[in-house]
C-alpha cells in the first residue's frame, strides 16, 4: 500500500525536509523500528551465496538472527536505545494487496527454480530477493534474541509502522527508523531512513521531518494523514515501553 514516488515528490520540491546524518548523532535516542523490514533486509542481504540463506548444523535460517544481533549491537554501541516493533493482524482493508504479494512471489519462485536449473547467477540474485518472507518464525525466533539482550520488544495490534508512528507521537520514542514513506502518512514527526541498513552500504541515514514536509507542500496534517485512514487504528503501548 505503499505511495510511489513520496521520496522523489519531497526531495524534488521539499528538498530542505530531508537531511543526511550518522549512527552517532543518535546518541541517547530512544527509536522505534519497523522490525518486519529490518529482518527483511537481513534475509536478502546474509546468505551463504546468491540463493541460500545462512543456516545452523540443523538446516535452520539464520541470517535474520545474525543480522539483528549484529546491527543492535552497533546501535547499541552508538549510545542509541532500539525499541523493535513487531506486526501483530493486518488491515482487513490490505488483503488484496497481500493476495497480490503472494501471487508475485509464488510467480518468482517457479522463475526461480527455473534460474536455478540453468545455472543464471545473474536471475538467481534478482529473483531470490522477489521470493523472501519474514514468517511468523522469523519474528519470534527474533524477538526472542532481543529480550534475551534486553531490548524492548512491542507486538502492535495491527502493522509496526502505525504503532512506531504512535510511540513517537506519544513521546514514547524520539523518532521512527523504517523503509517506508508511508509512516509519513501515519503521523510519524520524525522518519529515519538507511538507519538499520549495513553501513557498508555506505548510505547515509535520511531524516525527514514531517513539519517540514508539511509546510513545504504547503498541505495540512489531515491532507497527508487522510492516507491513514486506510489503516486499521493502532494504540499506544504505554504498559510496554517506559522513557
Amino acid at each position: 500500500m505503499g505511495i510511489q514516488g513520496l521520496k522523489r515528490l519531497i526531495a524534488d520540491n521539499v528538498p530542505g525536509a530531508i537531511k543526511e546524518g550518522a549512527l552517532p548523532n543518535y546518541f541517547g535516542r530512544r527509536i522505534a523500528i519497523d522490525a518486519s523490514m529490518f529482518l527483511y533486509s537481513f534475509l536478502v542481504a546474509i546468505r551463504s551465496d546468491s540463493s541460500q540463506f545462512l543456516t545452523d548444523a540443523n538446516g535452520e535460517t539464520t541470517s535474520h538472527l545474525q543480522g539483528v544481533f549484529n546491527r543492535t549491537v552497533r546501535l547499541l554501541e552508538c549510545g542509541i536505545k532500539p525499541v523493535y516493533v513487531f506486526d501483530g493482524k493486518p488491515p482487513t482493508l490490505k488483503s488484496g494487496e497481500l493476495a497480490r504479494r503472494s501471487d508475485r512471489k509464488r510467480i518468482a519462485t517457479e522463475q526461480l527454480k527455473v534460474a536455478q536449473e540453468q545455472g543464471d547467477t545473474e536471475a538467481i540474485a534478482k529473483l531470490v530477493k522477489q521470493t523472501v518472507k519474514v514468517t511468523p518464525t522469523h519474528n519470534e525466533e527474533s524477538m526472542r534474541l532481543l529480550r534475551l539482550m534486553g531490548v524492548p520488544v512491542v507486538q502492535a495490534p495491527c502493522e509496526a509502522e502505525a504503532q512506531c508512528a504512535e510511540l513517537c507521537k506519544a513521546k514514547k520514542a524520539w523518532g521512527v527508523g523504517t523503509e517506508d514513506m508511508d509512516a509519513l502518512t501515519l503521523g510519524t514527526p520524525l522518519l529515519l531512513r538507511h538507519l538499520t541498513m549495513s553501513e557498508a552500504r555506505k548510505l547515509p541515514i535520511n531524516e525527514i521531518k514531517l513539519d517540514d514536509v508539511l509546510t513545504g507542500l504547503a498541505m495540512t496534517n489531515e491532507q497527508v494523514l487522510s492516507r491513514s485512514h486506510a489503516h486499521s487504528p493502532c494504540h499506544t503501548l504505554d504498559n510496554q515501553i517506559q522513557c
